[in-house]
């Protein structure tokens, strides 16, 4: 075996967004492309040499070959040991939990999250620090200063290493350990949640849920935890074998995308309980019979009923939530008299708030919740949280929302998504609005009255970094709002979400549709953005 020091050029387009880098993977499949983009990543992160990494990914086209070459590109530089997930499999909450349990270095995560799979679809690579947790914007703006100078990769000339048998090898100077994709990750949920009440409620015969691994990574870990460890029927799990294209589907846990969990929990003979996870496993949908959470109030009900789970018995230190994500979980912090922290879109910005134990409980409008056990959000531990609160409570998921309601007021919430706008169409859309902005004050929308417009930035409280331009607000007098932001996630065109919410201090015990209750606001965006006539769209893409 010897390194080869590869020539290369700069790729101008590596600039990680809010998880890493995500492309087609006819871009990543570009010579030289994966290899810039890794070796920029080892030059950018300090000292590694003969530090552990962990490496994985969500399964998908592309997943295996790109860890091959990571691999001989670790061993070459200098990397120690690598423990990589079998056959390749490591969803994102799992990485961040080995990354912590075995005080690695960081850790290489291939996805490409909630995005499209297969050979014409997305792939994408993202670094974690030594927390878990995603890299923060220095090491990131670190690693795209790299790849627009970059001249030269090193590589290991060795073969390929088999990564469906568990166990070590060596790859030149580096060990090479494939370990067990699901068991630490299993263990640390049993440790946070009561096994044995949940076992209880999916075994007792009247309580059915369904869960929709759709294709994607959490399959292995919802059969091993739901099916085997707690107990529940087969054929619990719905779409729990990984393929690499996710079946063909689109693999983002939303009402849309995950069609046929919705066509149960909302048809004849509903299950009492269903749940739905993303591509790499970090994002959830909770639904009930005939009944959605949205993820802003699922972030509420948790922290309102965290005291019930073992993991959480002693209470919180705080809350955290994005930006875009309404202010629910606000409510309940105020009543539980903790801080809750409005942080710009993106895992990473949580980061520090969880390291300084600022935060237990943190969440986002886009299906992300986790907690201070790991440094990611984590689809299925909000699944077993929500579990182990109705195996409590022994409720339906309509009567503890409706009990929610009646004790801190129900925000009326919505997103509504714009995909594939042509990037100058949104880029104007976007313009629009900062140039109305400054005249927006005051002015009367029917029985709305403006009382601010901004562009929201952020100073974190531990190291008082700056993140500005994270979203336009307009906010009106009545505590309603609207937020429009340009997401950082696809890679075609552009996307415009359109946040939306209204607070009711009094909610009807009849839930009323958030779409009818937010009627006016939805009609006032489209008049301030001129959605409709800049888009081309006459509705949303999809509406959450």
């Amino acid at each position: 075996m010897s390194i080869q020091t590869i020539a290369t050029q700069p790729f101008l387009d590596q600039k990680p967004g809010t998880s890493g880098l995500r492309k087609l993977v006819s871009v990543f499949q570009k010579p030289h492309y994966l290899e810039n983009f890794i070796q920029s990543i080892f030059d950018s992160i300090g000292d590694i040499q003969g530090q552990t990494l962990i490496l994985g990914g969500d399964g998908r086209y592309y997943n295996r070959p790109a860890i091959q070459i990571i691999l001989k590109m670790a061993a070459a530089n200098g990397i120690g040991r690598i423990k990589v997930g079998q056959g390749g499999i490591l969803s994102t909450p799992a990485t961040s939990c080995v990354i912590r349990k075995y005080n690695a270095f960081g850790g290489i995560v291939l996805s490409a999250s909630h995005n499209p799979g297969g050979i014409n679809g997305d792939f994408g690579v993202k670094y974690n620090i030594g927390n878990g947790g995603p890299a923060p914007e220095k090491v990131t703006e670190a690693i795209f200063e790299r790849t627009k100078v970059i001249d030269r990769y090193q590589i290991l000339d060795a073969s390929n290493i088999d990564l469906d048998r568990i166990g070590i090898t060596q790859l030149g100077n580096m060990t090479v350990e494939v370990i067990d994709s699901v068991i630490d990750y299993a263990n640390l949920m049993e440790s946070l949640f009561d096994f044995d009440r949940i076992r209880q409620l999916l075994t007792g015969g009247q309580f059915r849920m369904c869960m929709d691994a759709m294709h994607a990574v959490t399959g292995s870990y919802a059969h091993a935890i739901f099916e085997q460890r707690l107990g529940a029927p087969a054929g619990t799990v719905i779409n729990g074998i990984p393929l690499e294209d996710f079946g063909n589907g689109h693999p983002d846990p939303n009402l849309v995308y995950a069609h046929e969990l919705v066509a149960r929990l909302f048809g004849d003979n509903a299950p009492d309980f269903g749940a739905a996870s993303d591509g790499d496993g970090d994002r959830n949908m909770i639904l009930g019979n005939h009944f959605f959470v949205t993820p802003s109030d699922s972030l509420a009900v948790l922290a309102a009923n965290a005291t019930l789970v073992p993991g959480y018995r002693n209470g919180l230190a705080g809350i955290a939530r994005s930006m875009p994500t309404s202010a629910a979980a606000d409510r309940v912090a105020e009543k539980l008299g903790i801080d809750c922290y409005e942080t710009p879109t993106g895992w990473k910005f949580f980061g520090n708030l969880l390291d300084a134990d600022k935060a237990t409980l943190c969440g986002e409008e886009s299906f992300g919740t986790g907690s201070n056990h790991i440094r990611e959000k984590d689809g299925l531990w909000a699944v077993l949280f929500w579990l182990n609160i109705l195996a409590v409570k022994q409720q339906s998921i309509a009567s503890l929302m409706q009990e929610h309601w009646q004790t801190y007021g129900r925000n009326y919430y919505s997103r509504h998504d714009y995909e594939g706008v042509e990037n100058d169409r949104a880029n104007r859309l976007i313009a629009g609005i900062y140039e109305a902005m400054p005249t927006l004050k005051g002015k009367r929308f029917g029985q709305y009255e403006v009382a601010y417009g901004d562009d929201f930035s952020y100073t974190d409280p531990i190291d008082g970094s700056v993140s500005q331009k994270q979203g336009i607000r307009i906010g009106f007098t009545d505590g309603s709002r609207i937020v429009f932001r340009l997401s950082g996630t696809g890679t075609q065109g552009a996307t415009l979400r359109v946040y939306l919410e209204r607070y009711e201090a009094n909610p009807p015990q009849n839930p009323v549709d958030a779409q009818i209750a937010l009627a006016d606001l939805i009609a006032i965006a489209d008049e301030l953005a001129q959605i409709r006539s800049l888009t081309g769209m006459d509705k949303p893409t999809v509406i959450t």
